[in-house]
Formats: structure tokens, C-alpha cells, sequence
């Protein structure tokens, strides 16, 4: 059963005078989430915007061979609904796309889902205190409240080399995987050593003629515990009482002792980076390989990675791994800066996503018309990850200093919807129209503790996606997902202004005539 938490200066004895609309950017994990909590009850009017043809997020767009979860799927999942036969400890994309799919459609989610709509801008408007959404197709959209969740890893980065446009056989980034290139035999250049990179390299081998690895810097790699569930696994999960909840808990809490590594604790990092090394030596023989695959920046500061493949794969005949710098990719491949070309039939991107250009590159505009992203300028910011000052009526899930480096993003995003609809119930509550817009002095002192804490943490000792141009760390929450869950229970109407809808001014007298 779930608890309603009312916020501060509400009760349950409080009468709903109204059903807000809730617009909802997004049919992914975040905005399936929101809204589930939000239609609860009954109490909000949602309709959620999804650009794609269903939902799914990123599970959706990922398709390159091998994607799969790095956090157990007991945990990357909603609390609200518990699947117990999973077919492995760390699901593939396939299943969780079908989890997905499965939770909108039992929970009578995906009728509220608009699919082919993308939004391009949306503005508040101060005299109705409402905002307004407009798409790729002219149509528009008017809601109360705006819930972008857009997420931090959708949109594809590639990277700033002379000649991307040059190549003469087909290239494509990991997350719009080119499934009717067929790769048998063919020379595969792979740019990146990244989260993706790490899944399908492994698999890519063991068609392609030859994969040469082009390595800006040596990731971290962990073993991965990973193991296909039995039939005998799931007749327990589904019929002994507690033992999914119990799995739960233990891997959270596991997954929070690998936070306190990264952040308040830091010499809990010296055994992650013991057991990187002792899987690197163990699986590596060639000491060449083994020292281009050493890496040189702390554990953590970059994404930790976990695989059982990456390294056997990096080792196989068929496999080069070039840590020379790309100068150019030119039209028969890649040429370092050591002069070599190394010639190819197939480039593929796993450079990752512009994780922190948040909300881009959707024009949104608050109160008084300013703009969001020049107000972002040297880096996203939110109270709570959630609120922006100056754009009332909107709540960002998954947003800035929310992602962890550990944990699950499930767990985050969870509480980010029971804190909106608190929000929520208070407009509902209201015996009049209005807005809630998070106070700026709210706002400055909780941005200057997140910046401090993040300072501490390892995030702080190397470039990497993490920061902004900046430098600022946008991106990642610098505690455990239980603290953020603290403070996030109970959404205080103090931290907000409640603003009435503006009265419009009456136009001034004309000159008088004498």
C-alpha cells in the first residue's frame, strides 16, 4: 500500500477544488514514474509528450548488441511493480524494454501517452499562470503544471574530430545502432571505451573481420557478478514471501556503500581499485595491453564500469586497442597522430551522450520571458534537482545533481514523483488558481552545499561527463539515495512563492482634448 505524505500546511482533511492538467515530457522510466504517482487517486489530469513511436526511453533507443543494465534489475525497477521473473540478475534491453511496456500498460499508463510528438518550446504565462507547449508539428499544448522528463543520457554526443562527414562507409553513434549494417568480416573502427563500448565490442568481435579500439583514456572495469536466473530462481522470487524485497534491500545497500567510495568516504575507494587491478592482471596476460589498459585518474572519477567481457575481448587476435590521439577521420578510416591510418570498413561512436545540456534543445521560458538555458549558461541548477526560480509550475525529473555513481536512477526518480505530487496536491488544494515557484534564497543556499560536498568527491579530480564546460559537476547527487529520500519526503510550501495569476494592466488614458 502507498502513503500519501500531505506537505506542510495541507491535510488530508483539505478538499481537492480542482484536478490540475500535468504535462509530462517523456515515456520513459522518469516519466512513466511521475505519472503513476500523479494520477493516483484521481488526483491530477496527466498527458504525457513522447517524440518516439512508444515508450521505453533510452531502453528504446539502445539497441547495439550486448546493451544491458549495470545494476541488478531487483533494483532498476519500480517499487510499485516487482517483477519476479526476470531472466538475469542484470537484465538485457530486451527484457526491461518489455518491463517497461509492461508497467504502462498495467497501470493504464499508455493512454495517456501522445507518441510522435516532440516538443520544441514551452513558456509561462504570468496571467494564467499556465504553460503552454509547442511541438515539432505546430500543435500546442496548455497545461498548470510542466514535468520535463527528458532524462540526462538521450541525446548522442560525437566528438569534435576534422572529416566525421568524409568517411566512405556507413557510421552511426551506439545509441542509433545501424542493425541493417551487417558487420561480418568487415574492419570495425570503434570510437570511445565507454559504458556502451564495453557491451558491444565483445559481441561485435566475434563477427567482424578486425575491431580496432581507439582509447582517449583507460576506463576502470569491475567484475560483474551477472548470472542467468533458473526456473528454480524465479518459482522462489514469485512464492517465497520477502525474498524479493529482501534481495532488494541488500543491494541497495551495497550499491550505497559504493557512494560513500565516492564520495564522503573516500578510502573505501582503495577496494574498488584493488579489485579493477586484480581483474585487469588476471585477465590480461600481455603486459603491453595490460599498461595501455591501466588507467591513470581515480576510480570513480569517470563512470566505473562493470564487465566479465570487455578485457578478454580487448586480448582476442581480431582486436587492437590505439591510444594514440585521432587527428582526422578521413574516407578509408581513422588516422592518429603518430601519421598511421588505420583503415576501415564500419565506424561506430560510443562517445556517449550531452548529458549536461539538460533540456535541450527544447527552448523553454519562465516568468518575465527569460530564458532557461541562459540562465544555465555556466551549468544547470535546481533545488533539489526538481525547481528552477523563475520557472513556476515546473518540475524536472531526473535533472541536475541527480545521477549517481552508484545505485539506481529508479530509486531517484521514484521520489522526485511522491515530492511533485505533494507539489501538485497543493495546487489541487487551493481554493484559488496560483503557482508555486521555489524561492531564490531556497534555492542559493542549497546550489552552495551540493557545490561544496562536490568538491570532496572524486568527481572533482578529472574531467569527464560529469562537468559542464564550466567545470561546474552538474550532473551527479554528491550523497547516498537515502539522504536524497530524507530530504526530499516531504515537500515543505514554505521553500515556494505562491503566485497568483498577474491581472492585466489597463491600458492608460489617451491624451485629453481641451
Amino acid at each position: 500500500m502507498t502513503t500519501t505524505i500531505h506537505p506542510a500546511g495541507t491535510s488530508p482533511a483539505d478538499p481537492v477544488r480542482r484536478r490540475p492538467r500535468v504535462l509530462v515530457i517523456g515515456a520513459g522510466f522518469g516519466g512513466l514514474g511521475a505519472a503513476y504517482e500523479l494520477t493516483r487517486d484521481g488526483l491530477a489530469e496527466v498527458t504525457i509528450l513522447e517524440k518516439a513511436d512508444d515508450v521505453g526511453g533510452v531502453w528504446r533507443e539502445n539497441t547495439y548488441p550486448g546493451a544491458a543494465c549495470d545494476v541488478p534489475s531487483n533494483l532498476y525497477s519500480y517499487s510499485f511493480h516487482r517483477k519476479t521473473d526476470w531472466g538475469r540478475r542484470y537484465a538485457e534491453q530486451p527484457d526491461i524494454l518489455s518491463y517497461i511496456r509492461e508497467t504502462a500498460d498495467r497501470f493504464g499508463l499508455r493512454g495517456l501517452v501522445r507518441t510522435g510528438v516532440e516538443v520544441t518550446a514551452a513558456e509561462f504565462d504570468e496571467y494564467t499562470a499556465t504553460w503552454t507547449v509547442h511541438t515539432a508539428s505546430g500543435e500546442t499544448y496548455e497545461s498548470d503544471v510542466l514535468v520535463p522528463a527528458v532524462g540526462q543520457l538521450s541525446r548522442p554526443a560525437l566528438p569534435a574530430l576534422p572529416g566525421l562527414d568524409t568517411f566512405a562507409g556507413p557510421s552511426f553513434h551506439s545509441a542509433q545502432w545501424r542493425h541493417d549494417v551487417d558487420l561480418t568480416g568487415r574492419r570495425v573502427a570503434v570510437l570511445g571505451t565507454g559504458a556502451s563500448a564495453i557491451q558491444f565490442v565483445p559481441r561485435i568481435r566475434e563477427v567482424a573481420g578486425h575491431v580496432t579500439v581507439f582509447q582517449r583514456s583507460a576506463p576502470w572495469v569491475v567484475p560483474k557478478p551477472d548470472r542467468a536466473y533458473t526456473d528454480g530462481h524465479r518459482a522462489a522470487f514469485a512464492r517465497v514471501p520477502g525474498l524479493v524485497t529482501a534481495m532488494r534491500g541488500t543491494i541497495w545497500e551495497t550499491t550505497e556503500l559504493i557512494g560513500l567510495a565516492l564520495t564522503s568516504v573516500r578510502p573505501l575507494a582503495r577496494i574498488l581499485t584493488g579489485l579493477a587491478r586484480a581483474n585487469l592482471r588476471l585477465t590480461v596476460r600481455d603486459p603491453e595491453l595490460r599498461a595501455a589498459l591501466t588507467p591513470t585518474e581515480p576510480i570513480g572519477c569517470k563512470r566505473m564500469l562493470f564487465s566479465n567481457e570487455w578485457y578478454p575481448a580487448l586480448a582476442k587476435e581480431n582486436v587492437d586497442v590505439v591510444t594514440d590521439a585521432i587527428t582526422e577521420v578521413v574516407p578509408e578510416g581513422v588516422r592518429t597522430a603518430d601519421g598511421r591510418l588505420h583503415s576501415a570498413d564500419v565506424l561506430v561512436y560510443g562517445t556517449g551522450f550531452k548529458a549536461t545540456e539538460f533540456l535541450a534543445p527544447m527552448t523553454i521560458r519562465g516568468r518575465g520571458g527569460r530564458d532557461l538555458h541562459e540562465q544555465w549558461s555556466d551549468g544547470a541548477r535546481a533545488y533539489l534537482g526538481m525547481a528552477v526560480p523563475g520557472f513556476p509550475n515546473m518540475f524536472v525529473v531526473y535533472g541536475p545533481n541527480t545521477n549517481l555513481g552508484s545505485s539506481s536512477i529508479i530509486l531517484m526518480m521514484e521520489q522526485q514523483a511522491r515530492y511533485i505530487r505533494q507539489l501538485v496536491e497543493v495546487l489541487a488544494r487551493s481554493d484559488r488558481r496560483e503557482a508555486l515557484e521555489v524561492r531564490p534564497e531556497v534555492d542559493r543556499a542549497y546550489d552552495a552545499e551540493i557545490m561544496s560536498r562536490l568538491r570532496d568527491s572524486v568527481w572533482s579530480d578529472c574531467n569527464s561527463w560529469y562537468r559542464a564546460d564550466s567545470g561546474r559537476i552538474t550532473t551527479n547527487w554528491p550523497g547516498l539515495v537515502h539522504e536524497y529520500q530524507r530530504r526530499t519526503r516531504t515537500a515543505d510550501p514554505a521553500d515556494y512563492a505562491r503566485l497568483a495569476p498577474r491581472r492585466a494592466e489597463a491600458p492608460s488614458p489617451g491624451p485629453s482634448a481641451h
